[in-house]
């Protein structure tokens, strides 16, 4: 199995033990977009705590990769709906997932087809 592999495996595990209800060939697809950051400690992962990290996903992720045009409220809302999802005390907010789960709810699942 690849590191590639491994890290797929590790965040469909993640998924599962959350309850996400994410399909595991999404976040084959989502992890393949991050490219070489999934192997970086800090990058793996979001911190919702951290301000200008979640400016970054609204900016660089919604609006440049997904193509959303909607408002910042309704962007940074979904923002912090999936930090909750994940859960405060979860200190591995996996990038994968963070971002899978923000497909999933602006419906953006075809641009990973």
């Amino acid at each position: 199995m690849s590191k590639k592999e491994e890290k797929i495996a590790q965040y469909q595990k993640a998924a599962s033990d959350l309850k996400l209800d994410i399909d595991e060939g999404l976040i084959a697809k989502v992890t393949d977009g991050l490219g070489p950051s999934i192997y970086n400690r800090d990058a793996e992962t979001v911190s919702c705590s951290d301000s200008s990290e979640l400016q970054r996903v609204r900016e660089n992720f919604l609006k440049k990769k997904l193509g959303l045009e909607e408002d910042n409220k309704i962007l940074d809302a979904a923002i912090k709906e999936v930090c909750e999802r994940l859960g405060s005390s979860n200190r591995n907010k996996y990038r994968a997932l963070f971002y899978a789960l923000l497909v999933k709810k602006f419906g953006k699942e075809a641009l990973y087809a």
